[in-house]
């Protein structure tokens, strides 16, 4: 059966890279009826923290993907250390007691010694006995074959066939002087016991899999499949990083700024891989029915952000259009908590009416708070009096469509059609443009120009708050 494995580390917060390799796992285990597995790597110890830990279940849990096993590294160390025990009685990994590399794993030391150190490589079994019985620190390397140097060969799924010659692989480190296995040991060994059939992880592992695919031949296991997937970077060519690039590359940045957790899914497949046909816009099934590694790129893939715009405009884009294509009652639920945030209270039947208004105006959940602020706030953000005054008008104008307003509003039907047939009679009996009526009021209760269809405004605001702001808007103007 098809088995994949996602193992993050807990030493930051989930990084869109690491994000992409789950979603890639998890749909090339769903397209296959396979299993998806969730191993948290966590035996570098030093490094852990619950922080990042934490960090990682949020950002996985709002992917909304799930996972079918789970398991935890540091709860295996056992398991490590019985099969790294394997090797070594097997002839196949020796001691290393080199004070200099007690606590290193594969730290050169210089030039001829890179490889190997022939000292403890060849020291005979009994004295490796005797030493370590005496207490003294060591490392246990694995014995690359150097006697007739050969081949390690696998297929990659995306890179294609691979081979390294073991004259150019060092003696790597199994187990530490602490007792806790390397990465390359704790991975392999937990890879083999829970029967991970394809190991699908980022390019900068590939040069690992040679060494893997001689501990998988030492431990009498098949090694898996590999598929490594091209790198993320920078719109500079840096590969994108936690470090240089800070929270720009944080799934639950995403999640906070308002992208929809499928819009976000949508657009991570789209770096480095791409279906036959070219969409862009794809529905989580559509993905799952797509998705083969004979659609990834071998280049690395761009993530276009700036200082100034931190999210690529394509990632934007394609939340953007998911907003739009969402019923109402959904997209209501989703945006929900930004108002909230936002805005204190929100309760949830206001949202569902100012929903529809906002559903074309808004690329980004947490948008809510520009866009809809003056259907929650009491008082609206100062504005410059003249953007009250029309098209071809002038205060005087501004002010008697305004009273105008005051009166029809006072006593007007309100709803859309009742809104739409008094104002318009308005401006009829001013002599003015409907446009030339309906600006100074837009203004008004909302305080820009650019806001959403005016009667469907005024009627969400109700009779109250209309009146309210039309009546400061008219001081404004008396001041002028």
């Amino acid at each position: 059966m098809l088995r994949v494995r996602f193992a993050p580390s807990p030493t930051g917060y989930l990084h869109i890279g690491s994000a992409r390799t789950f979603i890639f796992n998890w749909l090339y285990a769903r397209h296959n009826g396979g299993t998806v597995i969730l191993r948290i790597d966590d035996t570098d110890v030093e490094r852990n923290s619950q922080q990042s830990l934490d960090s990682i279940f949020e950002g996985l849990k709002w992917l909304d993907l799930g996972w079918d096993e789970f398991y935890r590294q540091s709860d295996r160390l056992d398991l490590h250390r019985q099969l790294t025990q394997v090797i070594f009685d097997k002839g196949l990994a020796y001691r290393d007691f080199t004070p200099a590399q007690a606590d290193i794993e594969d730290k050169p030391r210089d030039a001829a010694t890179w490889l190997y150190n022939p000292g403890a490589r060849e020291m005979s079994q009994e004295e490796s006995d005797r030493r370590a019985a005496a207490g003294e620190p060591f490392v246990i390397r694995f014995r690359v074959p150097r006697e007739t140097a050969e081949d390690v060969r696998f297929n990659d799924a995306v890179y294609g066939p691979q081979s390294k010659s073991t004259a150019d692989i060092e003696d790597f480190a199994l187990l530490r002087s602490n007792g806790v296995p390397t990465y390359h040991m704790a991975s392999c060994a937990d890879d083999a016991d829970i029967r991970i059939s394809h190991i699908i992880r980022g390019q900068d592992h590939l040069t690992n899999t040679f060494k893997h695919v001689l501990i998988f031949r030492a431990l009498g296991v098949e090694p898996p499949q590999f598929a490594h997937l091209p790198l993320l970077i920078a719109p500079d060519g840096s590969k994108l990083s936690k470090r240089k690039h800070g929270p720009v590359v944080s799934v639950t940045t995403y999640r906070d700024a308002g992208f929809l957790a499928h819009a976000f899914v949508n657009f991570v497949c789209l770096l480095g891989w791409s279906p036959k046909n070219d969409r862009d816009r794809m529905s989580r099934q559509e993905l799952v029915d797509a998705f083969g590694f004979e659609g990834v790129n071998r280049a690395n893939a761009t993530i276009n952000f700036s200082d100034a715009d931190p999210f690529d405009p394509k990632a934007v884009w394609l939340n953007a259009e998911t907003i739009r294509g969402m019923a109402i009652p959904d997209l209501c639920r989703e945006v929900l908590p930004f108002a909230e945030r936002a805005f204190g209270a929100a309760p949830a039947d206001k949202m569902l009416r100012v929903t529809p208004l906002i559903q074309e105006r808004i690329k980004l959940l947490g948008d809510v708070a520009t866009v809809a602020d003056f259907f929650f706030v009491r008082e609206l953000a100062p504005y410059d009096v003249a953007e009250l005054i029309p098209q071809k008008g002038d205060l005087a104008m501004a002010r008697r469509a305004l009273e105008s307003a005051q009166r029809i509003l006072a006593g007007a039907e309100f709803t859309h059609d009742g809104l739409d047939a008094a104002l318009r009679a308005g401006a009829q009996e001013l002599k003015v443009k409907a446009g030339q009526m309906f600006q100074p009021i837009r203004v008004a209760v909302c305080g820009r120009k650019n806001a959403p269809p005016l009667f469907e405004t005024l009627e969400t605001l109700g009779r109250e708050t209309c009146l309210e702001r039309i009546a400061k808007a008219i001081e404004m103007l008396e001041k002028q």
